[in-house]
């Protein structure tokens, strides 16, 4: 089955308001840049892709995390990732139910991301943000209530 066909089926499944982020997330990456490529992964993980991996998303029971696999290496100046933190590489948005979508500012990061692997691919060194740089906000900041 096509990836998109199965992201579809993933968000009709979840009929709650995890569903919603998972559509609005995947609505504002392709207003970011139409060109990214939808890919299911990992027995049944979304995951959007150009020139590499991006970000994919997880719905649990009582959050949404969006994952940047490269997140550690880019600019978060709105300070949007509040998970995974610790990590060498990856960092996350967690959702929580009632939480609203930054969309400007995720836009802003998904052409990092996009820019962060065609860098990559051209052989140049990216340009971003040292790893463990950023520190967590006392507020969840990707998120807006």
């Amino acid at each position: 089955m096509d990836p998109s066909r199965r992201i579809d089926e993933k968000i009709a499944d979840l009929a709650d308001w995890r569903g919603r982020i998972m559509a609005g997330i995947r609505k504002t990456i392709h207003e970011a840049d139409p060109r990214v490529v939808e890919e299911w992964k990992w027995m049944g993980t979304p995951v959007w892709c150009h020139d590499g991996n991006l970000c994919l998303a997880n719905a649990h029971k009582n959050w949404v995390n969006l994952v940047f696999a490269k997140g550690a290496g880019l600019p978060d100046p709105e300070k949007l990732f509040n998970a995974m933190l610790e990590g060498g590489t990856w960092r996350a948005i967690k959702f929580l139910e009632g939480d609203k979508i930054n969309e400007r500012a995720l836009k802003n990061l998904i052409r990092a991301a996009i820019a962060f692997n065609l860098a990559k691919a051209k052989g140049a060194k990216p340009v971003g943000r040292k790893p463990g740089s950023s520190k967590p906000s006392s507020k969840q900041a990707g998120r807006k209530k």
